[in-house]
């Protein structure tokens, strides 16, 4: 029993960090699109997400094709960003209330002064009424203990979802955090291609939906919003005919309409007597709805669960 290691998971009040959720997402989005400039294009932009690690998060090791090898690592205990060189080289800003074209600034400077330079758009993504990190002068929150709780849960899930993953002999992502929502995610593919995806993310163009979904897929992963402290979500891509009638685990799962995808609130998990067992439930049986309703070949993409 995994349970993990007896810790507690920590509340994620939406209602108090969200401010500091916000601006958090825009301080991820400059980094992560640091990585999409300095990384080939991988199947389903699985080189532009970040990873959860020891200390934060991180893009892990990309090459810029002047400055050589680095990383950047958001570190949540320092409180600090972290650009590191090959060479031991480094430079870092830290992670504090401001306005989001002022830390835009600090990092490019940091970038430049390891002859790192990189062209990204400065545009956020999937973020209603967003403006350009150039143009973004409002002052925003950040809370460290709020950063380290979101932090902390992640923690919580990666083995979890980790776990899950195992159970698949099929093509699967990463566990990786997609910084657009900023939400912790995994993918399972039935092999089959999909259908082009009718987008309509902010700022996304269909070029991008397109490569994101051009196979049939099973995905889950939890987003912090859409529920009092953020819910764990599965969805299937394209949908199957029944997919939304489908009995699920546990009994505080529920289908969305609005959302188009099944939901089982983080606060039902973080509650629970034994919480990984509770979202490996969720987690399967959401799986098992779409693999049953899309007829996937489920015998020849599952491990043996023994």
């Amino acid at each position: 029993m995994l349970d993990t290691m007896n810790r507690s998971w920590p509340e994620l009040p939406i209602s108090q960090w969200a401010g500091t959720r916000d601006t958090l997402q825009l301080l991820l989005q400059m980094v992560g699109k640091v990585r999409l400039g300095n990384t080939p294009l991988l199947n389903h932009w699985w080189n532009v997400p970040l990873y959860v690690t020891v200390q934060g998060l991180t893009t892990s090791l990309m090459q810029h094709p002047v400055g050589g090898a680095f990383q950047i690592d958001v570190d949540v205990h320092q409180q600090r960003l972290h650009i590191t060189l090959v060479s031991g080289a480094r430079r870092s800003l830290p992670l504090q209330a401001g306005s989001a074209s002022a830390f835009y600034t600090g990092l490019r400077d940091c970038l430049d002064q390891l002859n790192l330079r990189t062209q990204v758009w400065p545009m956020p993504v999937e973020i209603a009424d967003a403006k350009a990190f150039t143009d973004d002068h409002a002052l925003r929150p950040y809370d460290p203990s709020q950063v380290q709780a979101f932090w902390l849960a992640l923690t919580m899930m990666v083995p979890i979802f980790e776990r899950f993953r195992g159970r698949f002999l099929g093509k699967a992502s990463p566990v990786h955090l997609f910084w657009g929502a900023m939400d912790l995610a995994t993918t399972r593919f039935s092999g089959r291609s999909a259908p082009p995806h009718p987008g309509g993310a902010y700022h996304l163009g269909p070029r991008v939906m397109h490569e994101a979904y051009s196979h049939e897929v099973s995905s889950c992963g939890y987003w912090p919003g859409g529920a009092s402290e953020g819910i764990f979500y599965s969805y299937a891509y394209p949908r199957p005919a029944g997919y939304a009638d489908y009995p699920i685990h546990p009994a505080d799962a529920y289908w969305s309409d609005e959302l188009g995808e099944f939901c089982l609130p983080y606060r039902a998990v973080r509650c629970a007597g034994a919480p990984d067992e509770l979202l490996l439930s969720f987690l399967q049986s959401t799986y098992e709805a779409a693999a049953t309703t899309a007829n996937w070949q489920r015998h020849q993409l599952e491990r043996h669960r023994g």
